[in-house]
């Protein structure tokens, strides 16, 4: 019973009783009228008050959900306009840079976009990225080049670096990590959404409006979550003492360059051992220690160091490392094997993902009911870790006879094994980090496991290569270089025009590349599933006893520390 409920009740039993003559007043009386003067003094939250208040953060939520929607749609839109977009540009050798440009100005950017609304306030600079990325969008629809479009996408995925960022940091300012699994769901359905949605958009916004409104269409949704945010979403606002840390961010924005133009040359522009790749890693390497040895006496470092000195948060950010390289690997290869192997179109290859996404999604709403509920978060990276190794040594017994329905259980025990870690860590890795560092708390999670799809789809694509390559060559013999030359990736269409023996060869050599990939991902996640036996569980801030803030919990009567809206 309450405070207010109890002195209420006082009240009202001292209303019909009649005090004696001489009665002197008990200390439990004197008690209750101490706390009834006391109870005056607080100030009492207008009825209805509650109600707008929720609704205004359910209106932000589904904000921050389009902007993160934004985010991971572009690249599964973009793919599917690139023909069309060759077609009347040209620059078909510049192609891959239309992505690169993207991919490298989102990785750079993250960190910087964390730092910036941990020192000036998340709001404004949310807002900014949302801006400088649907700037991009109309630049890039406007493209008359492919040199313009590809700086125009760069300027994109430089908005781009912030829109999760942005999402996840602002997520931990409103939401406690013990109320935080409710949304864990949405965010899951966010992502399947993007997944799925994202080539079946992009094909029909081609087909039907032309490839330009594969940007075009970013504009009303951003106006949308601008708009939303600006007027229901109010943050304290910051300002920061110190300098930014100009050099640290130049340093490790090198560093994070030479290593994803490493993952997207190596084995395809260059070979891993020429001089442009050992340049780059050697490149590399030096920013990051520079960057280190930077980082170590500057007052406000781009990317605080300390933050690592926790155990679970390097714990969450080495297994969402590999969680991006399993999941982006399988996710690349998977649509090849079901085309080539499958006989699947381009459409359906992306349907024929909903078991695993669908296996994520659930399983993600349950985690994150499971977490808000009880508190308790360990079991989930374990399980994850298992059913993720488990899912890709099933992934890697496929075969050119394995039925659709088969491959279906499969995906879907990936995702279910992905539905445990994909928020967790993020969960756990905010949870690890003092509420002024949530901002680079985020950026640090987000960048590693966008480094490890880089790295896992490059090692992995490496892998797959050679031995698409080396299968034909042991069918096929010579009659193989004209079809396994460049990235040993034939569209449908191709593939049909191939003399019966050569498609028969080539379909298992795809078969067997595939068994090479999803074989070293589950042994790669076997890592994973080992460091989640290490993770502890520390009280997740929010929790019963503790405010949002990890501090003892406020009064009933107070407004919650996360409450902000």
């Amino acid at each position: 019973m309450g405070v207010r409920a109890l002195i209420t009740q006082g009240e009202t039993e001292n209303m019909f009783r009649k005090p004696k003559e001489d009665e002197a007043p008990s200390a439990s009386s004197a008690s209750t009228s101490a706390q009834a003067a006391q109870e005056a003094q607080i100030p009492k939250e207008p009825k209805g008050k509650a109600e707008p208040k929720q609704r205004s953060t359910s209106v932000v939520i589904f904000a921050l959900m389009i902007a993160m929607l934004l985010a991971m749609l572009d690249n599964m839109i973009v793919g599917t306009a690139m023909p069309t977009i060759v077609g009347e540009l040209g620059g078909l050798d510049h192609l891959s840079w239309v992505v690169t440009a993207y991919t490298l100005a989102t990785a750079a950017s993250t960190p910087i976009w964390g730092k910036l609304g941990d020192m000036y306030g998340r709001k404004g600079i949310f807002l900014t990225s949302i801006a400088v990325f649907l700037g991009g969008s109309a630049l890039s629809g406007m493209a008359q080049s492919m040199g313009e479009l590809i700086g125009f996408r760069a300027i994109q995925g430089l908005g781009a670096g912030g829109l999760m960022v942005g999402v996840m940091a602002i997520i931990g300012d409103l939401v406690p990590p013990r109320e935080r699994g409710r949304y864990q769901g949405i965010m899951a359905g966010v992502m399947a959404v993007a997944m799925i949605g994202g080539p079946l958009v992009g094909g029909t916004l081609t087909d039907h409006l032309g490839w330009r409104w594969i940007f075009y269409i970013n504009l009303p949704l951003g106006a949308v979550a601008l708009a939303a945010i600006t007027a229901v979403l109010h943050l304290p606002k910051k300002r920061a003492q110190g300098r930014i840390d100009y050099t640290g961010a130049a340093l490790l924005t090198v560093g994070i360059t030479a290593l994803v133009l490493i993952t997207t040359w190596g084995g395809n522009e260059y070979d891993w051992g020429s001089a442009q790749i050992l340049g780059l890693g050697a490149l590399g390497v030096l920013a990051l220690v520079a960057f280190v040895f930077v980082e170590q006496r500057v007052a406000e470092p781009v990317l605080p160091l300390h933050i690592f000195r926790n155990a679970n948060f390097t714990l969450v950010t080495a297994i969402g490392f590999l969680v991006g390289f399993v999941m982006f690997g399988s996710t690349t290869f998977l649509p090849l094997y079901q085309q080539t192997v499958q006989g699947a179109t381009a459409t359906n290859s992306g349907l024929l993902l909903l078991p695993m996404l669908l296996g994520m999604l659930v399983v993600s709403l349950v985690a994150g009911r499971v977490t808000t509920q009880t508190g308790k978060y360990k079991i989930f990276p374990i399980v994850g870790g298992l059913l993720i190794t488990t899912g890709m040594f099933l992934l890697s017994t496929m075969d050119t006879e394995t039925t659709r329905f088969s491959s279906g259980l499969y995906m879907a025990v990936l995702g279910m094994g992905m539905g445990c870690l994909m928020q967790t860590t993020m969960l756990v890795a905010q949870n690890s980090v003092e509420m002024k560092d949530m901002g680079v708390g985020s950026s640090s999670a987000t960048l590693f496991r966008t480094l490890g799809g880089s790295f896992g789809v490059a090692i992995l694509g490496a892998l797959f290569t050679r031995q698409v390559n080396d299968t034909m060559a042991e069918r096929a013999g010579a009659k193989a270089a004209a079809v396994t030359s460049g990235s040993a990736q034939l569209d449908p269409d191709s593939l049909k025009k191939l003399p019966p023996g050569i498609r028969d060869a080539y379909t298992h050599a795809v078969a067997s590349g595939a068994h090479q990939v999803f074989l070293w991902g589950a042994l790669i996640s076997i890592i994973g599933f080992l460091a989640a036996w290490f993770v502890k569980e520390v009280p997740l801030r929010g929790g019963p006893g503790k405010s949002a803030d990890g501090g003892d919990e406020a009064p009933a009567d107070a407004a919650p520390v996360a409450e902000t809206v």
